[in-house]
């Protein structure tokens, strides 16, 4: 089944070190490549999906989305390419694991080390999302964290481009992991930067609690629970989970995408508020998501002082005092015009 022995070498380039992990659609390898002397890691297209033309063009497809997004919260592509009718790509090789294989060790992470990853995480998709890509398939098995703490998104394999999806598309066929789609992507209807945002609640509430909030025996009844359910609140699970905090997981797994953040970047920006500074502070620039000016997140807007209930947030005693100094200089200039035209040299004068 594809298995590529050590020491194999592939597209008279990549020398095959072992195996890192299988998937549905492709097996990835440890490999060095020789021209440039370093680390690799090698996707391979499996041997049973060789002959399809719809996994090709996914397999495709994912090299491309991923090779134009440059990120250090994504994993990089170097190189496609073809090998005796297997097609494979080369990324950049990642020290560490995966952020499932973490939370299995690990159960729930502390509540500074959760949010600092899925910051990271929000800055990574939240680049996706302003370069017009549309993850749609995030979870924590296409989250690699290294062994210095940095979280790498990796797998566009089913990533959408925001230019071709259209708001009145619906599909028999649903892709992703139906433990973390978005109650709209299990209906079939078209994804969006806040399907995104929703599987990155989906993982915010499983690194604070080690639960899922949704489980059931299979993909259909998962969908229905995306769909209908609520969960049970993060606290009920981790007592340590701030109530603020809970809010926002509350937030972005609303059925409704209109009532979540918009982007990844608007949810890591509110994040960074329950994040300690030195963490922060320990990521660099690039690493941050941004903020967009244009729609501030609710956490920011709700902090500014509001007019209390009935009162009008005009300042009555302001607009007087400009009514006032309005009247005082229009007053001066008749006086001005009197006084100038007085003079013969008065520029206002006649000849």
């Amino acid at each position: 089944m594809n298995e590529l022995a050590p020491n194999t070498l592939l597209a008279g380039r990549y020398t095959i070190l072992g195996p890192l992990g299988a998937g549905g659609m492709a097996n990835v390898y440890h490999a060095r490549d020789l021209n440039l002397q370093r680390e690799v890691a090698i996707k391979l297209l499996r041997e049973d999906l060789i002959a399809d033309a719809a996994f090709q063009a996914r397999f495709l497809q994912e090299a491309r989305a991923a090779a134009n997004l440059l990120h250090p919260n994504i994993v990089t592509v170097y190189d496609f390419g073809h090998d005796s009718g297997r097609m494979f790509m080369a990324m950049e090789y990642v020290q560490g694991t995966d952020l499932k294989t973490l939370l299995r060790r690990r159960g729930s992470l502390p509540i500074e080390e959760s949010v600092g990853l899925v910051i990271q995480v929000c800055a990574g998709v939240g680049y996706a999302h302003r370069a017009g890509l549309v993850h749609c398939d995030l979870k924590p098995q296409n989250i690699l964290i290294t062994v210095d703490g940095r979280a790498k998104i990796t797998d566009f394999g089913i990533a959408r481009a925001l230019a071709t999806i259209h708001p009145e598309e619906y599909s028999d066929v649903v892709w992703g992991s139906p433990q973390y789609f978005a109650p709209e992507q299990a209906a079939g209807g078209p994804p969006s930067p806040a399907s995104d945002v929703y599987s990155l609640g989906i993982i915010l509430y499983e690194v604070l609690t080690a639960r899922l909030p949704f489980e059931a025996p299979d993909s259909t009844q998962l969908a229905h629970l995306h769909q209908t359910a609520s969960p049970a609140p993060p606290r009920s699970l981790n007592p340590l989970v701030p109530a603020p905090l809970e809010q926002i997981v509350f937030k972005v797994l609303s059925k409704e995408p209109s009532a979540r953040y918009r982007t990844a970047d608007q949810l890591g920006r509110v994040l960074m508020t329950f994040a300690p500074r030195a963490t922060v502070a320990d990521l660099p620039p690039q690493a941050l998501p941004v903020r967009d000016p244009s729609h501030p997140p609710e956490a920011f807007t709700a902090a500014l002082p509001q007019p209390a209930p009935g009162v009008s947030g005009v300042d009555w005693l302001a607009v007087g005092l400009g009514l006032l100094a309005f009247l005082a200089v229009g007053g001066l200039i008749p006086l001005w015009l009197w006084a100038c035209l007085m003079y013969p040299s008065c520029p206002l004068r006649l000849p």
